[in-house]
C-alpha cells in the first residue's frame, strides 16, 4: 500500500464536523488525534497541531532509520556511551554484540535508550548525525512541525513533535512488516546462553484492548504520559495518538470506542477490478478496458458520501501495452479527496498495419523536412 499524506488542515474541518461526538467523553490529554491508518484521515482531533515533547516515542522513528537505513542481521557492538546512558534501558553492557534486530526490540519493547544510542551509533557513528538522518526522514514523510535532537526522546527543547505528525509517521512505519511485527510483539528473548534477555513490551494497551497491535510508550516528568497505539477490527486499523495524558490508557480505550462505532472499513474500488473502457484509434480493437491499480480503501460512517470522479481521455492511440496507464479515478469522500488511483489497460492493442503505415511515413517527412529534432 503507497504511503500517502492526508491534507492536514482536514484535521481542523473534521474536529468541527464530529465535534459532538468528541463532547460524549473527555480525554485527560493536553494533544490527542485519531486517524485512520488506511489513508491519514483525521476522525477525531484535540489540540493535534500543538508542539509538544515526545518522549520515548521518539524511537518510532529510531526503528524505522534502523530498519530502512541498517541491516536487522548487523552484528553492533555496544560502546560504553551508550551502555551507560540514562533512562529507561535492556541493560546493555560496554563491549557485548548483538543482532540489530535485538536492539530494534530492545528499543520497541523495553524502551531501552541504551539501545537507542548504540543503533545510532553503528548507522551514524554518533548520535548527531543519527538525529540528522531522523530529521531528514521527518522532511521527507511532510513532517514538518517536527524536530528530532536525539534517538531515545529525552528532554531537549529542540526535540519535538504533534499528535498529527506522529500519527502520520506511525502510519507509514506500520506499512513495513519488519516494524509491525516488533511493535505487536508483546515479549520476546534476545540473544542466548549468558547473553539472553527477555524482553516485555510496556504497552499494557496490546492486552487491554481487543485488536491492538501496537505501537509505543513514552514518558518523562516533563512530556508527562505519551502514548500512540493502534489497533484493527474488521480490516479497519486506527492510530492513536495522544501527548501529556495523566490517564492516557483510557484515553486510548475510550478514542478507540469512538473510531470503531462510527466508522466502517470499506474499499470502493479493488485493485484488479474494472472501471471502464476508452476508445482505440488505429487498432482493429474499438474499445480498452480499464482497471484499477490499487486499492482504495476508507474509514466511512453513516454521513459519508463516497464518489468517484475519472479522469480519462476521449480516447487513445494503438500500439498500447497491458498495464500502461491511460487515466486515474478520484475518490472523494464527503466531497473531499481521500485517493486518486491510475487506471491500466487489460490488454495489449497492436496497431494494424494501416496505421504502421501511416506512422511511419508522417516519421519519415518530418525528418525529411528537418522537424525530427
Amino acid at each position: 500500500m503507497a504511503y500517502w499524506h492526508f491534507p492536514k488542515y482536514l484535521s481542523v474541518f473534521l474536529l468541527c464536523l464530529f465535534l459532538w461526538n468528541v463532547k460524549a467523553f473527555a480525554l485527560s490529554a493536553k494533544s490527542a488525534v485519531l486517524i485512520d491508518a488506511h489513508n491519514g484521515r483525521v476522525l477525531m482531533a484535540q489540540d493535534a497541531d500543538r508542539k509538544m515533547g515526545m518522549a520515548s516515542t521518539t524511537k518510532i522513528m529510531t526503528a524505522l532509520v534502523a530498519i530502512e537505513s541498517g541491516r536487522l542481521e548487523d552484528l553492533v557492538t555496544v560502546s560504553a556511551k551508550a551502555a551507560a546512558t540514562e533512562g529507561s534501558s535492556m541493560y546493555l553492557k560496554g563491549g557485548e554484540q548483538l543482532p540489530m534486530s535485538a536492539l530494534v526490540y530492545g528499543l520497541m519493547l523495553s524502551s531501552g535508550n541504551d539501545a537507542g544510542v548504540a543503533i545510532a551509533e553503528h548507522i551514524s557513528g554518533d548520535v548527531d548525525s543519527f538525529a540528522a538522518l531522523m530529521n531528514q526522514k521527518a522532511q521527507q514523510l511532510g513532517l514538518f512541525d517536527t524536530n528530532f535532537t536525539n534517538p531515545h526522546g529525552l528532554d531537549n527543547e529542540q526535540h519535538y513533535t504533534t499528535a498529527y505528525d506522529l500519527a502520520q509517521l506511525t502510519r507509514y512505519c506500520l506499512q513495513n512488516p519488519e516494524f509491525a511485527k516488533i511493535v505487536s510483539t508483546r515479549s520476546i528473548t534476545v540473544g542466548s546462553g549468558e547473553g539472553a534477555r527477555t524482553l516485555v513490551n510496556h504497552n499494557k494497551m496490546l492486552s487491554m484492548y481487543k485488536g491492538a497491535d501496537g505501537v509505543k510508550t513514552g514518558f518523562t516528568k516533563k512530556c508527562g504520559r505519551c502514548l500512540v497505539s493502534s489497533a484493527t477490527r474488521d480490516c479497519l486499523q486506527l492510530i492513536a495518538v495522544t501527548l501529556d495524558a495523566p490517564d492516557d490508557w483510557n484515553d486510548h480505550q475510550q478514542m478507540f470506542d469512538y473510531g470503531f462505532s462510527q466508522y466502517k472499513w470499506q474499499a470502493p474500488i479493488k485493485e484488479g477490478s474494472y472501471m471502464r473502457t476508452v476508445s482505440l484509434l488505429g487498432s482493429d480493437a474499438d474499445k480498452v478496458s480499464l482497471y484499477a491499480a490499487s486499492d482504495a480503501e476508507i474509514a466511512y460512517n453513516k454521513n459519508d458520501s463516497v464518489k468517484l470522479v475519472y479522469d480519462i481521455p476521449n480516447f487513445v492511440e494503438a500500439p498500447v501495452i497491458k498495464g500502461q496507464t491511460l487515466g486515474r479515478v478520484s475518490v472523494y469522500l464527503s466531497d473531499e479527496l481521500v485517493k486518486t488511483i491510475e487506471l491500466v489497460a487489460g490488454d495489449d492493442a497492436a496497431e494494424t498495419k494501416k496505421n504502421q503505415l501511416i506512422n511511419n511515413f508522417k516519421y519519415l517527412f518530418t525528418e525529411l523536412i528537418g522537424l525530427g529534432g
